[in-house]
């Protein structure tokens, strides 16, 4: 899976890390940032919730790239 964050909409409101915080977590500004490793074993449904919480809809679910 492939997972972005817009760290230029993101307002580090924590929704992501609060739903999925073996994939997301925040960086020293307080804006979301990805786990090192965590979009490889990341859970596919906790993942898109996290997307589906984000209050500025600052993440982006997709297939992983080849």
């Amino acid at each position: 899976m492939h997972i972005e964050i817009d760290t230029g909409r993101c307002i580090g409101s924590g929704q992501c890390a609060r739903t999925a915080p073996g994939v997301f977590t925040q960086d020293d500004d307080g804006l979301s940032t990805l786990l090192p490793g965590a979009s490889a074993t990341a859970d596919t449904a906790s993942v898109r919730e996290a997307a589906r919480a984000c209050p500025v809809g600052a993440i982006a679910v997709g297939a992983a790239r080849t």
